[in-house]
């Protein structure tokens, strides 16, 4: 399955997709914000190109994991986002996303001073998405491990 990620920022949008599995994501783009019916139309235009099946926005949670004033206008945002897409919206905890995209373009780059506010947000959308598929692998990972113990005693190995 095909997952949109977004990071969403007053000004911009990172937008990252994940490989046609759900295995790993990739940075794609920054959209520069605009209105919510320019950024939705420009939003359902990558599900339609990517053939996505979920589009994953982030959730900006407290450090506690509260759900705050920024994160309420987040979930208007989503919900509002959600009414526009021919597909599920789901909303994911983003925090430290920013951080770690940052460290992660600085280890690339070895240079803080060349870090451009757009490869942040994509990168920081990338970052969100892969530890949604991280965590749907090992939820998989659990199902599956759980089966084959299950399943030892029974056929007698």
């Amino acid at each position: 399955m095909r997952i949109l990620g977004l990071d969403l920022g007053e000004r911009r949008i990172g937008v990252a997709v994940s490989d046609p599995v759900g295995i790993v994501a990739h940075p794609l783009q920054t959209i520069e914000r605009r209105s919510r019916s320019e950024d939705f139309a420009r939003i359902a235009a990558l599900v339609a190109e990517y053939q996505v099946e979920l589009v994953l926005v982030g959730l900006p949670l407290t450090l506690r994991g509260e759900v705050g004033p920024q994160a309420r206008q987040y979930e208007r945002y989503a919900q509002a986002l959600a009414g526009a897409l021919p597909v599920p919206l789901r909303m994911w905890d983003e925090r430290y996303s920013t951080v770690e995209a940052t460290r992660v373009l600085q280890q690339i780059r070895k240079k803080s001073h060349s870090l451009k506010r757009g490869e942040v947000d994509a990168v920081a959308a990338a970052v969100i998405l892969q530890s949604f598929l991280d965590s749907q692998a090992a939820q998989r990972e659990d199902e599956n491990g759980a089966w084959e113990r299950s399943s030892e005693g029974q056929d007698g190995f």
